[in-house]
């Protein structure tokens, strides 16, 4: 009976270790990693003003509410996690450094409710201390039960998902957003972007890439149905990214887009209809509907195929925005000193503090 005792007393004491070693995982990654204060960037002369008496405040104000309801101001969303914190805050930084308005731009970022909200909150206050910006808790259970396994795991993540919920977790007098990847970097003024025409109807804006093959984002099943490839019938359906979205969401809402999104995702799961993860659901309700921006706003692909990530050159054309989608993420491959060529334009907006950095 003693020997039973003590081998109870270890097998007790060895689950809740595991416990608390798998609990505090990912609290881990962001308390071990130390980033750098950025640099504080200014308004130009001939930025607008944005005024108290310009909107109304919400009750939920954390201080300064005017910028987040703001129409002048320019609202960003992202999401923010512990496996891409680092490439977050690369494309912060980048963003502000690029505009000529970094006081006028309201971050909003989303995270999972699963996630340490408080944790993200102080990893983004401490290097920037100035920044505008807010953090919403994504609910996963409300799309966890939608997703269905795709090609690469890293693309099953609820997370990724967020950006379909984006009109239900900003507030409502956020009537424009610009959603962004956490993996990518701006070398030109995002207000540009921002200021994407949308016309009369249109629910979002994104470069197009009408040379890539359309069929292959879908199975055999589905084109084979034809109640399911008319879905396109009458329209010029492109491949677009949806890393980088200019969103109506006014219309969006009036338009119960995510439903939408959602009823193709529960077709999913019965039938299989697709392998990429949250891009094809988007297809499905927007291609050939939407606004095409210029390519040189998603220069995509950087981080290679879903399977091997090898490196990849840029585009032809000129360049605002660099964009590394794709297995492959720059500072993993600089951790590894296995970088790809371009990856050097994306290690000047690390903010990740090495341990042997010297204070200057």
């Amino acid at each position: 009976m003693p020997r039973l005792i003590h081998r109870l007393t270890l097998l007790f004491t060895f689950l809740f270790l595991f416990l608390s070693l798998t609990t505090n995982a990912a609290a881990a990654t962001i308390i071990t990693q130390q980033f750098k204060e950025a640099p504080q960037f200014y308004n130009s002369l001939d930025c607008p003003s944005i005024d108290q008496e310009e909107t109304d405040s919400e009750p939920e104000s954390d201080g300064d509410n005017t910028i987040f309801c703001s129409e002048r101001a320019v609202h960003v969303a992202m999401t923010l996690d512990t496996a891409y914190i680092r490439g977050s805050m690369a494309a912060i930084l980048s963003v502000l450094q690029h505009t000529s308005c970094p006081q006028n731009i309201a971050f909003h970022f989303v995270a999972s409710a699963s996630a340490n909200a408080s944790l993200l909150r102080a990893s983004i206050s401490s290097s920037f201390p100035y920044l505008k910006f807010r953090v919403y808790t994504f609910d996963d259970s409300s799309v966890s039960r939608l997703i269905s396994t795709s090609i690469r795991s890293a693309l099953d993540c609820p997370l990724n998902y967020a950006r379909s919920y984006l009109a239900n977790i900003l507030p409502l007098c956020v009537r424009r957003v610009v959603y962004l990847d956490s993996d990518l970097v701006l070398v030109d003024d995002i207000a540009k972007l921002s200021a994407t025409p949308l016309g009369e109807k249109s629910v979002l804006a994104a470069p197009e890439y009408c040379n890539a093959n359309f069929t292959s984002y879908f199975t055999p099943t589905f084109w084979s149905n034809p109640s399911l490839s008319l879905t396109f019938a009458d329209k010029k359906p492109c491949y677009f990214n949806t890393g980088v979205m200019v969103i109506d969401l006014d219309r969006w809402r009036e338009g119960d887009y995510t439903t939408k999104i959602e009823e193709w995702m529960e077709l999913q799961k019965r039938v299989r209809i697709y392998e990429l993860g949250s891009l094809p659901p988007f297809l499905l309700v927007f291609a050939g509907d939407i606004v095409p921006v210029d390519h040189r706003w998603n220069q995509h692909g950087l981080g290679g195929d879903n399977f091997r990530g090898l490196c990849r050159d840029l585009h032809p054309g000129p360049v605002s925005l660099l964009h590394w989608s794709g297995k492959g993420k720059p500072w993993a491959r600089l951790d590894a000193n296995r970088p790809c060529p371009l990856d050097a334009l994306w290690a000047p907006y690390d903010l990740l503090q090495t341990p042997f950095a010297l204070d200057s």
